[in-house]
C-alpha cells in the first residue's frame, strides 16, 4: 500500500534559521487534552510549561517571546537573534529539541502515552501588525478555549 505524500508547509528554499520571530503551533497526538485546563495546568502541562522556559537556556540566541499551553496544544513566539558569527539553530531544530524533552519528562513520571503529533505549525512573522494579532491572539487564547479551532469537548486527562 502506497502512503500519501505529505505536503510541506514550509517555504521552498527559505532558511529557517535566519533571524527573525516565527509564530508555532504544536498539538498533541490526537489532540488528547493531556495538560490540563487554559490557566489552570496540571502536571503534563507544568511539564510542557518549565520546557518552554527552558528553550533560551539551551540556546541563548533564541527568545521565546510569548506563549500559551493550551490542553492539546502550544503556541508561541519565537524570536531567532543570532549575532554575526553565531549560528542559529533552525526551527525545526528547536521544536524537535521542545518536543523530546517534553515527552522524556513525562515519561519519566509515568505517562506512557505518545504526546505529540508529527511535526507542527509555523508562520514567520512578517510585521509588526502581524506580529501584534498573534500575540493578542496568544494572549486571550485561555480565555477563548471553548472557541478555539483545537478545541475538543472531551475529559482532560
Amino acid at each position: 500500500m502506497e502512503l500519501p505524500v505529505r505536503k510541506s508547509t514550509r517555504i521552498p528554499g527559505y532558511d529557517y534559521s535566519t533571524n527573525n520571530y516565527y509564530f508555532i503551533t504544536i498539538c498533541t497526538n490526537d489532540k488528547k487534552c493531556i495538560f490540563g485546563k487554559p490557566n489552570n495546568l496540571n502536571m503534563l502541562g507544568e511539564i510542557a510549561k518549565k520546557c518552554i522556559m527552558r528553550i533560551s537556556e539551551k540556546y541563548p540566541q533564541v527568545i521565546v517571546d510569548k506563549y500559551a499551553v493550551m490542553p492539546n496544544h502550544i503556541h508561541m513566539i519565537l524570536v531567532l537573534d543570532g549575532k554575526e558569527n553565531q549560528r542559529n539553530p533552525s526551527i525545526t531544530q528547536i521544536v524537535g529539541q521542545y518536543k523530546m524533552s517534553v515527552t522524556k519528562r513525562i515519561h519519566s513520571i509515568g505517562y506512557s502515552e505518545k504526546i505529540w503529533q508529527r511535526s507542527f505549525h509555523d508562520h514567520i512573522i512578517r510585521n509588526q501588525k502581524e506580529y501584534e494579532t498573534i500575540w493578542l491572539y496568544i494572549e486571550h487564547n485561555p480565555t477563548k478555549w471553548e472557541e478555539d479551532c483545537f478545541y475538543k469537548e472531551q475529559p482532560v486527562v
